[in-house]
């Protein structure tokens, strides 16, 4: 089964040894997508800026990829404060639709200066 590595400017940039995305076979693994413009500028401001800018960041690596955030089978998404969660739901919604929702898991997390980081695994089979 081929591999191969996904890099986008239309996303933040990778900040490390790693790619913003993987595809291996009918699997697409996103790296963690934080709130960002594509020129690595944080986004700062409130969580629900943040929030958008990193679910952008996470589509935009999906596109790259030849796929889209409606076939992600899972997500995980790192949240700074709890408290941010039912917000968290309401954008979550906006990003991932329909009647076939991904499993998700929402941790809290020690990010570096920014309030959330979400990755995904979809499936682009049939």
């Amino acid at each position: 089964m081929p591999k191969r590595a996904v890099h986008t400017d239309q996303a933040a940039p990778v900040g490390g040894p790693y790619s913003q995305a993987v595809v291996a076979g009918d699997t697409v693994y996103l790296a963690g997508a934080i709130p960002a413009l594509p020129d690595g500028t944080r986004v700062t401001g409130s969580f629900a800026e943040q929030a958008h800018a990193a679910f952008r960041n996470l589509a935009a690596v999906a596109e790259a990829a030849g796929a889209s955030l409606d076939q992600a089978v899972r997500v995980g998404v790192y949240l700074r404060d709890l408290d941010n969660f039912a917000e968290m739901n309401e954008i979550f919604r906006q990003y991932l639709t329909g009647d076939h929702l991904p499993a998700r898991t929402t941790i809290p997390a020690d990010l570096p200066g920014f309030e959330i980081e979400i990755d995904a695994v979809l499936y682009v089979g049939d």
